[in-house]
């Protein structure tokens, strides 16, 4: 018999209450397509985890008892692991909204969304895709319209980039962490890191929400 779970997303659950991690693992595991693989209350158990198991996908709200969901983002990225990150939190300010995003998160969330764009978001990440809430999107449209002209006058353009730098720009846009674009690319990880360096300060740009803001803005992917 054919083992379905081979195919399901792999999802550890990142929340520090209780009813809120019991709740979202009746929802998502009435999908057929996903799987909760772990659970955690605090930021560094999830760091621990995440390393162990190493799910497909994290739902990380912000505000934990120890570590921040945005520090304990940002330490994941700096590792091996491949998981993707969707911060699933309280908070829709600007300041938290960026930070996650400079701290590699792919999707953000508001616990106040419906149920199904929870869902939607996770498949989108799950295919290296990046998933903004709608109502949020604004954020990211209104910070880079304001920068469009200066941006435009003082940095480079893409026609400066070597073409696997371009390549790497869209993966990175995308959602793709180092390790899928090294082995889409047949090229070592420290290549990619060197690839992904040389454009961003070609670009001028510091993060990865100015990359995808950059890449919004340039046509090369659809927020």
């Amino acid at each position: 018999m054919e083992n379905h779970n081979t195919h399901k997303i792999r999802l550890l659950l990142v929340d520090d209450h209780e009813v809120v991690r019991r709740g979202l693992r009746m929802l998502l595991e009435s999908q057929e397509d996903m799987l909760i693989v772990g659970e955690s209350n605090c930021g560094e158990n999830a760091l621990q985890l995440a390393q162990e198991i190493t799910p497909d996908i994290i739902l990380m709200d912000i505000t934990l008892p120890d570590l921040s969901g945005i520090e304990v983002t940002r330490r994941l990225q700096k590792t091996s692991t491949a998981s993707k990150i969707i911060a699933l939190t309280i908070h829709e300010d600007e300041q938290f909204f960026f930070e996650m995003l400079q701290a590699g998160a792919s999707g953000y969330v508001p616990k106040r969304a419906a149920p199904e764009d929870l869902i939607t978001a996770i498949r989108t990440v799950y295919r290296n895709e990046i998933y903004i809430y709608p109502m949020l999107t604004k954020l990211l449209v209104n910070d880079f319209l304001q920068r469009a002209g200066e941006e435009d006058a003082t940095k480079a353009t893409i026609d400066d980039l070597t073409p696997r730098e371009y390549e790497i720009l869209v993966e990175l846009a995308s959602g793709a962490s180092n390790e899928e674009i090294s082995e889409r690319f047949t090229i070592s990880r420290h290549t990619v890191a060197r690839h992904r360096e040389n454009l961003m300060r070609k670009l001028g740009l510091h993060s990865r929400s100015e990359l995808v803001k950059y890449a919004i803005r340039k046509g090369l992917i659809n927020p």
